[in-house]
């Protein structure tokens, strides 16, 4: 069994506040959420990048439980959701809504995605941005696909059903090579799922979708946004002046200081940290 250092007393504290589970149906396929605070709250809806689930954020979201309602949805294709004959980011773009309703949210949401659901998030914020409070986007690209369709790419080839949750729990790989432990072995444990003949990795294999370029999107955005990218992720500092320039030097670019491209699985404090700030400032806003 893989041994891992004791987690931190703030990780131990997060995960001691358990998610409400919740499940919604978009467009005939169920649609499952996490959810944390009250109902009476701001909204906050947090979307994992891709091959990823809700469950990347269980340390994440329960930081902001005590003045949000949040909710973490696991997208088609991804998680405990359902699975659909094709994806695209119009659909994906559709469930985000949908789960700030079905999660308790009242009021316009603000929406933050990671990596292909920074992706998602910048098409909700196209397409239903009068009806989100903002978009925050955490190390999407302008142009460049995330490095977890190459994880995709390589578990496509290999088998995807493994005799037991042990042997399959021991080709878990991140994509990423600094990771904090006890996160890691967290999200690892959520990961798979049983099907007939043994285990599989909980993502639908088949689930990459085409989409326009970040470059396209950013200046049809009708709703306000922030942009987050990490010191050793996929957004160097030239490519954040673009996207200063793309949305009119009108928006916060933080950088995470020591942070990859996941920056919920190395610098997940620091990302916090940068979340709450930008809460704040939309609040007095």
């Amino acid at each position: 069994m893989q041994q891992t250092e004791e987690p931190p007393r703030w990780f131990r504290a997060a995960l001691a506040i358990a998610p409400e589970r919740r499940e919604t149906t978009v467009a005939g396929t169920p649609i499952h959420l996490r959810c944390w605070g009250t109902e009476d709250r701001p909204g906050l809806v947090f979307v994992h990048g891709g091959a990823a689930h809700s469950g990347w954020w269980d340390h994440v979201a329960p930081f902001f439980a005590r003045s949000h309602r949040v909710v973490a949805l696991d997208l088609s294709g991804h998680g405990d959701s359902g699975r659909r004959p094709a994806y695209g980011m119009d659909s994906w773009a559709e469930e985000v809504v949908a789960a700030a309703v079905a999660g308790g949210i009242a009021a316009r949401p603000l929406v933050v995605g990671h990596s292909m659901g920074g992706w998602v998030a910048v098409t909700a914020g196209v397409r239903h941005g009068t009806d989100l409070d903002g978009i925050a986007v955490i190390d999407s690209p302008l142009v460049d696909p995330p490095p977890e369709e190459e994880v995709l790419r390589q578990r496509r080839r290999a088998t995807r059903t493994y005799p037991t949750r042990e042997a399959i729990l021991a080709r878990f790989t991140t994509p990423q090579d600094v990771v904090l432990p006890y996160v890691r072995e967290h999200i690892r444990q959520q990961s798979v799922r049983p099907v007939e003949g043994g285990w599989s990795w909980k993502f639908d294999p088949r689930l990459f979708a085409e989409r326009p370029p970040l470059r396209d999107l950013l200046p049809a955005l009708r709703c306000r946004a922030a942009f987050i990218r990490s010191e050793y992720g996929l957004v160097p500092p030239e490519m954040a002046g673009t996207i200063d320039a793309l949305l009119g030097h009108r928006v916060p670019i933080v950088e995470l200081p020591d942070a990859g491209h996941h920056p919920m699985l190395d610098q997940p404090l620091p990302l916090v940290t940068a979340l709450r700030m930008l809460v704040q400032q939309w609040a007095v806003s």
